[in-house]
């Protein structure tokens, strides 16, 4: 029968796998840090939609080699030269849509700097960045929350596969019904929200797979009806 985490469930559940794995430190930065890590973030969380990090991840490393690197340089940039660019992230003739909307408004609308978008208060800004082509709910909270810094709690395939075999009742169409699950149940805090989703899913990449989950080698077994069942 789905049941309703409590703020304890969620802090235990956290506290066991950083205790596995320790701080995850995401979102990895390569090329830019502190206050200029905004692109990087962002980009990335365009780059990332529909396919693994590594996938996205080269797909970076090939824009900054190629020099088109900043909101000012993709939106200059010729649409074949970012395509051959983000080729590794799949859906690469969308993607240079995506990325070429989102840095047009950077430059056009707040002057080449996420520091100004990012000033808006939290639902303003996340208004904001759904307003723009190519920009979803999970892709929007990937952006506030680690580029913008602000507290709203980001949900994915992994993270809200976890929730479906942890046996919590959700409306399994609804974004905002999975996200309020922790929303409402834990102070705003960046940098734990951070790690905290960031543990969920490498979780769920190495041991609650898809197919063939690791349910013996779980550490939230005890937790888990989905593993108590399978295990059983």
């Amino acid at each position: 029968m789905p049941t309703t985490p409590s703020t304890n469930l969620i802090l235990e559940i956290y506290d066991r796998l950083l205790a596995k794995t320790g701080n995850r430190h995401w979102w990895p930065v390569k090329y830019n840090s502190g206050a200029n890590a905004g692109f990087e973030i962002s980009a990335g969380a365009i780059l990332v939609q529909n396919t693994a990090w590594s996938n996205a991840e080269r797909a970076l490393a090939n824009l900054h080699t190629a020099s088109i690197w900043g909101y000012s340089a993709v939106n200059e940039a010729p649409e074949a030269d970012l395509i051959e660019a983000i080729r590794s992230s799949g859906y690469y003739n969308t993607k240079t849509k995506k990325l070429k909307a989102f840095a047009q408004v950077m430059v056009e609308d707040y002057e080449g700097d996420d520091a100004n978008l990012f000033a808006l208060d939290l639902p303003e800004l996340r208004t904001r960045l759904l307003s723009i082509y190519g920009i979803g709910e999970e892709t929007a909270d990937d952006i506030i929350l680690y580029a913008a810094k602000k507290p709203s709690f980001v949900m994915d395939t992994y993270t809200r596969r976890l929730v479906d075999r942890l046996g919590w009742g959700v409306d399994k169409n609804n974004y905002s019904d999975y996200q309020r699950l922790f929303e409402s149940h834990l102070e705003p805090d960046v940098e734990m929200w951070g790690d905290l989703h960031a543990q969920l899913d490498g979780h769920a990449a190495r041991v609650c797979r898809k197919l063939n989950p690791k349910c013996n080698e779980c550490v939230l077994l005890d937790l888990c009806s989905t593993g108590q069942t399978n295990t059983g």
